[in-house]
């Protein structure tokens, strides 16, 4: 059996083909992928957002489904409905495209309140409720999501409690000069992602989700990350806190980050890597713009993490 060091060495190699020159944004979506959770991209347009998702995808043997979020997208065109069959005198459940293991909501707030919220349950508990009726997913189950935090013609941005079911909220970022011409010659033939081999199954990648719940964390670490939670909590420049799902959240994120560096126990450092993408968008700031709220809640962790006594 493929070791799980080759595994991730492979999924980091294998999307690396096609998104050259981000090794940080890769892993930060497969920590939020074996931590179990989903993974939210934010950042600006034609930056490679959808790049990485659909670059993730396809290295996984899963199902993949790709939905465009729009403004007249209903609930009901995510999660399925009742069709009546004359011959069968009774209702049947149609499976909607969020029936897959994995799926990319592409510009997620381009779709409204309403339909959004269709996703909370699926994100949280791996099943859908339809109609009385309650329906799981496939396991696994892994979202992805990207949107452009710059444009507000036509969206609507993501209340907390949705924010609250990503585990990580990352950026992608403009690429280095070198890596940008190589892309162009990468592209000349079309669109490589499109052909890119998948290298991880769904077994496999459910074994690695099972591995890391076995990451061990010291009690001083625990000690660690709780000084952290009750800091934002008291901060005077935070109205919000972080949840205590959000401390879970952060606590498998550190075993998946310290899984992927090949340790099976965590450090102070996975923790303070872990804190800005992980805690920034579930904590709000005092009277700050949504537009800059990330950015000063980010600065606001970060005098936390210095402030915060380290463990030995």
């Amino acid at each position: 059996m493929i070791g799980s060091a080759a595994l991730i060495d492979a999924l980091e190699k294998n999307i690396g083909t096609i998104l050259l020159g981000k090794r940080d944004p890769v892993r930060l979506a497969l920590v939020a992928l074996l931590a179990g959770g989903h993974v939210l991209i934010e950042d600006a347009p034609g930056v490679g957002k959808t790049v990485l998702a659909k670059a993730l995808a396809r290295s996984l043997d899963c199902p993949f489904r790709r939905l465009q979020f729009t403004p007249d997208l209903l609930p009901s065109d995510i999660l399925g409905s009742s069709v009546y069959m004359p011959n069968k005198g009774d209702f049947e459940f149609r499976p909607g495209p969020i029936f897959t293991s994995v799926l990319l909501a592409d510009e997620i707030n381009r779709t409204t309140p309403r339909t959004q919220s269709a996703l909370l349950e699926a994100m949280s508990e791996g099943q859908v409720s339809v109609d009385g009726q309650t329906h799981r997913l496939p396991e696994p189950f892994f979202v992805i999501a990207t949107q452009n935090p710059f444009e507000f013609e036509g969206t609507y941005p993501l209340p907390e409690n949705q924010l609250d079911r990503f585990t990580i909220c990352m950026e992608v970022g403009y690429p280095s000069r070198e890596a940008e011409k190589q892309a162009l010659t990468l592209h000349r033939q079309g669109e490589p992602v499109d052909q890119l081999p998948a290298v991880v199954s769904a077994q496999q990648l459910q074994e690695l989700q099972r591995q890391v719940r076995d990451i061990k964390v010291a009690d001083a670490i625990n000690d660690y990350l709780m000084d952290l939670v009750e800091a934002t909590r008291r901060h005077d420049q935070l109205s919000l806190g972080l949840s205590t799902r959000g401390a879970l959240t952060l606590y498998r994120a550190i075993q998946a980050q310290a899984f992927i560096e090949g340790r099976n126990y965590v450090t102070p450092d996975d923790v303070k890597k872990m804190v800005p993408c992980v805690v920034a968008h579930r904590v709000l700031c005092r009277g700050a713009v949504r537009l800059g709220q990330r950015t000063r809640a980010r600065a606001i962790l970060d005098s936390i993490l210095q402030k915060t006594r380290v463990p030995g």
